[in-house]
């Protein structure tokens, strides 16, 4: 120990001696670490961590699949939950939840929120105990039960300052007095949502029938059973969920039987971290690229302190000191310097972190759970050790081994650089312009991806003068569904009226905000074979000017009136896709007529609309069908109403002070029970939607600009160190008659050449490396060839600077001073 701390000591002279160096060095093996530290604790924070519940490895998502209509993963549904948790032997317990959005009124103004509808197995199977009051019970959860609530605890704290008072207390939610009786934990976390309340779903198993596929289901595994078994477990309860329990109104067994609904458990982490993993993986392979280029940076600044260092360490192998000696000095140098870079790393790292949890980007899930915890700082501490060994090799194979011996005769001055000094730092410059090319073309890509997907039409125009929000009015508060429909029209007019506002729409789903329902539908000239079900089309609720505001235009036809709708006409618009997929262009569709279920009334098609993307630009524009948001015998419903819709309102001002202020007080001058929440521009919706590309761009962006600073500097260090060996012979060839524009050449060429091969190297692992990128680019070839046309120039021109510095200083040699020196 006392020999290490004295290394130690010695190491730390050193650089106190040589400041610049040190700081450089570190700073270079910081940025590399950090970068590595920073994606890793994302990494570990999303994918590695295990959900926060007890057990969590017994958790599953419990989906299906049905491949005879095209389905990967069919969401659960009631006649799929009673089924299995009634006849399973796999599972402790089943859940099954869906989100809502609810309002609050009573406690000062009236608030839209977040929530959760849960059956009574829920939070049991999960296993999170509340800290105040009680589970929901069975008898919670029965049709027809008195109304309950549990509230999460930040709602808690925000609505009722933690005054524990409030269990038993009565809160209006939708029109509906409930009763608080729980408050969950502090750090509850319910998937990866942030809900207000928490909701008993209430079933009622006696009016069940197999369809509505549009919940989600977790189970816990009993112990000793794996997701296989589950499987088979699943493939066995389908058939009794047949035999239980009727088709919906309208479909058959046979229909149902044609789809194939199958199994399909996975663990619950799967279905909360979704494929993010692929591009966190991606971008911690980039950063651990720029970690490379760093350490062949450092090691450079190591191989020309050693060269400085020959006479020293000669002269220690002189007094006795052995190779391995000599070799534990110079690695340990090197780890220190490392260790040094990774403590500044690691601040470096928390800073990213902190900025990245603050802008909280849509695509990155379990936010909450990204932390520094030690598994973050021991591998800080891996990295930094390799890191330091991978660098400090170099320097060690060069100047450790029996070449010490000669070391005190070639220290003179009067040598010129050989090219044997040279080789290794051209080669490890070669090795950072090669990774620094391959970066480089991953953000070019990247940007053509995003170039790309700013030119799909994705059903909307001008979307940052479109403010969007939502609404509800609840059964309780007005039942009648036509006095709904005509207090709509109401609100739209009112907004209408406000100045600077062009358009009012209505729809239960504006374009990408995820809220998607599919479901079969029937064409009067298109018949479905026997017992087949028809395949499935994104259904959407529509009102008038809908179309005009979001600016999509009307392709054929014409569009909804408030007159269809109060006299519940049987009438629906379509997509473009869905009218050429059937009849082969807008206008040959219009007059036909479509229906969702065998039992309802056809229904006539009087307008064909644009495409809308709404699964975001990168995904194909499902077939839509927009239904009036009133109508009849819809899905064996005498009224159909939507009593949650979405104001979509154009208008220049929606950026403006005070313009929601305007928009609420318009609303709320025709019915001021009615919360407003969810309110948001078009533009962060389809921003949103963009999410997973601009964060994987802004990484790879990063990573390129660091790995093309560090190769910049790479080449830079290079020409200027010749340079400043070589000051004999420039000074000797200006003497014999060279030209400064030939030295400059000279040194130029060196440069470029340099780069020109890493850029050879370069290239051909960008070939390979870059196809792994395809699943995250849209419209754009891994071997896009503008982007391999411009990367070259890019970095060649950043190659030319660097080496232009470093030759014309070497212009400036005066050979009368470069000679008398010597």
């Amino acid at each position: 120990m006392e020999s290490l701390k004295s290394e130690l000591r010695y190491i730390l002279r050193g650089f106190a001696r040589a400041p610049m160096f040190a700081v450089v060095a570190v700073i270079t093996i910081a940025i590399g670490i950090g970068a590595n530290t920073a994606i890793f604790s994302v990494i570990e924070g999303v994918l590695l961590k295990p959900l926060p519940y007890p057990d969590p490895g017994r958790l599953v998502g419990v989906w299906q699949t049905a491949p005879g209509i095209g389905i990967a993963d069919l969401n659960a549904s009631p006649a799929t939950y009673f089924t299995y948790r009634e006849q399973n032997r796999s599972f402790t317990d089943i859940g099954m939840w869906q989100g809502d959005s609810v309002s609050v009124t009573g406690i000062a103004e009236p608030e839209q929120v977040d929530a959760v509808d849960v059956t009574d197995g829920l939070l049991p199977v999960l296993g999170v105990q509340p800290v105040l009051g009680r589970w929901f019970t069975h008898k919670d959860d029965s049709p027809d039960a008195p109304q309950t609530v549990m509230l999460t605890y930040s709602y808690w704290q925000r609505r009722f300052g933690g005054d524990r008072s409030v269990l038993g207390r009565r809160l209006m939610i939708d029109g509906k007095a409930r009763e608080v009786i729980g408050i969950m934990p502090r750090d509850f976390r319910f998937m990866d949502r942030k809900p207000a309340l928490l909701l008993p779903l209430q079933l009622d198993e006696s009016k069940t029938f197999i369809g509505n596929f549009s919940y989600q289901a977790v189970a816990r595994l009993k112990p000793g059973i794996s997701i296989r078994q589950a499987n088979g477990d699943i493939a066995r309860m389908l058939p009794m969920m047949s035999r239980k329990f009727q088709p919906a109104p309208g479909l058959s067994l046979q229909m149902l039987n044609s789809a194939r609904i199958g199994p399909n458990v996975k663990p619950l982490k799967d279905e909360i971290v979704g494929d993010i993993g692929r591009t966190l993986w991606l971008v911690m392979a980039t950063v651990g690229i720029v970690l490379l280029i760093a350490c062949a940076n450092v090691a450079n600044l190591l191989l020309v302190r050693a060269e400085g260092r020959q006479q020293e360490l000669a002269i220690r192998a002189a007094l006795g000191a052995g190779w391995s000696q000599i070799a534990r000095h110079l690695l340990f140098e090197s780890v220190t310097l490392a260790v040094l870079g990774g403590a500044v790393g690691l601040g470096l790292a928390y800073a990213a972190l902190r900025g990245l949890i603050a802008i909280a980007p849509a695509n990155l899930p379990r936010l909450s759970q990204i932390s520094i915890d030690w598994h973050v700082l021991l591998f800080t501490l891996v990295v930094s050790l390799i890191a330091g060994l991978i660098f400090g090799l170099i320097p060690v194979l060069k100047y450790a081994g029996s070449q010490l011996a000669t070391g005190l005769r070639e220290g003179g001055r009067t040598l010129s650089e050989s090219r044997e000094r040279k080789r290794a730092r051209r080669v490890l410059v070669v090795v950072q312009v090669g990774l620094a090319f391959v970066l480089l073309i991953g953000s070019g890509l990247m940007i053509r991806t995003l170039q790309s997907l700013h030119q799909v039409q994705p059903g909307f125009t001008r979307p940052d003068q479109i403010l969007s929000l939502r609404i509800s009015i609840p059964e309780a508060q007005v039942k009648d569904a036509e006095r709904v429909a005509r207090m709509y029209s109401d609100m739209v007019q009112s907004v209408a009226a406000m100045p600077g506002v062009t358009s009012v729409g209505l729809t239960n789903s504006i374009t990408m905000d995820g809220r998607n329902d599919n479901d079969p539908i029937f064409a009067a000239d298109r018949p479905t074979a026997e017992g087949k079900l028809p395949p499935l089309r994104r259904f959407k609720f529509i009102a008038p000017g809908y179309f005009k505001t979001m600016g999509n235009p009307l392709l054929a036809g014409r569009d909804l009136t408030w007159t269809d709708i109060y006299q519940k006409r049987n009438v629906v618009l379509i997509s473009e896709n869905f009218a050429r997929e059937y009849w082969g262009n807008p206008v040959s569709a219009l007059g036909k007529r479509i229906r969702e279920s065998p039992n309802s009334p056809w229904r006539e098609i009087i307008g064909v609309v644009g495409n809308e993307r709404d699964d975001g630009v990168d995904k194909k524009a499902p077939g839509i069908v927009y239904w009036p948001m009133l109508r009849t015998q819809f899905w064996g419903d005498a009224i159909g109403l939507n009593r949650t819709l979405a104001f979509a309102i154009r208008s220049p001002r929606t950026g403006s002070s005070g313009f929601l202020k305007q928009v609420q007080k318009a609303i709320w001058s025709v019915n001021p029970e009615v919360p407003i929440a969810d309110v948001h521009t078009v533009q962060e919706i389809y921003d949103k939607s963009l999410a997973r590309t601009s964060f994987t761009l802004i990484m790879l962006a990063i990573a390129g600009a660091m790995a093309l600073l560090l190769g910049i500097v790479g080449i830079y260090g290079v020409l200027s160190y010749s340079v400043a060996q070589r000051t004999r012979e420039i000074g000797i060839r200006i003497a014999l008659g060279a030209t400064h524009g030939a030295v400059r050449r000279m040194f130029v060429g060196e440069g470029l050449i340099l780069a020109a091969i890493g850029i050879a190297f370069g290239l051909a692992a960008a070939f390979a490396l870059t196809r792994l990128m395809a699943v995250l680019l849209f419209g754009v070839s891994p071997l896009d060839p503008i982007t391999y046309c411009i990367v070259p120039l890019v970095l060649g021109t950043a190659a030319w600077i660097a080496s232009y510095l470093p030759a014309r200083r070497a212009t400036v040699v005066d050979p009368v001073e470069a000679l008398r020196v010597e």
